[in-house]
């Protein structure tokens, strides 16, 4: 049990960095839990979900920018979604940039979408950081914070395991429904 806990905490900080190089933030909340109950070190999580996140954003960022020819392939399938993120990043503008942060379905969209765009690179890189670096700290602390109801929640998910799938199918469906909706052809 010791062993699987210190490979927890060790493995753990590892997990936490690659996920939350795409984003992460199912991996920040479990951390968030994890260092409630113990496991983690709730300063080394927001740390490293914070540094992991800016750089990913950031890396996102230059691959649209600077190695368009190279990008362009992966980013064929994603043509609506990428005019998505543009309007938004017209109609948001460097707001944006932190709102996405806590939009799962575009948080990974929004960085190539402005990558493709003459934005400055020194402006995205500042904001980005601060986004991280407030993303990290509010996700983290109020998984942190709210350990207890998320442990009971899980508990109870534990009891009645048909409940995470019909969660996750309406999660998974309103994300589809809106993307559909927001990218109709008009």
């Amino acid at each position: 049990m010791e062993d699987m806990l210190a490979s927890l905490s060790t493995y753990g900080y590892l997990i936490l960095f690659f996920y939350t190089l795409g984003g992460g933030m199912v991996a920040i909340i479990a951390a968030g839990v994890l260092s409630y109950a113990g496991k983690m070190d709730i300063t080394l999580v927001i740390v490293i979900a914070a540094i992991s996140n800016m750089l990913g954003d950031t890396l996102l960022f230059y691959l649209a920018r600077y190695s368009k020819q190279e990008f362009a392939p992966y980013l064929k399938k994603q043509r609506r979604n990428l005019a998505l993120a543009q309007i938004l990043f017209k109609k948001h503008g460097d707001k944006i940039i932190f709102i996405q942060k806590y939009l799962y379905g575009i948080k990974t969209i929004i960085p190539i979408a402005i990558g493709l765009t003459k934005y400055p690179f020194m402006k995205f890189s500042i904001i980005n950081v601060i986004s991280a670096i407030i993303w990290a700290i509010s996700l983290g602390l109020c998984s942190y914070y709210a350990g207890d109801f998320l442990m009971r929640v899980f508990e109870g998910i534990k009891k009645y395991p048909f409940i995470m799938p019909l969660i996750v199918f309406l999660l998974i469906g309103g994300i589809v429904l809106y993307f559909k909706k927001a990218t109709k052809k008009s």
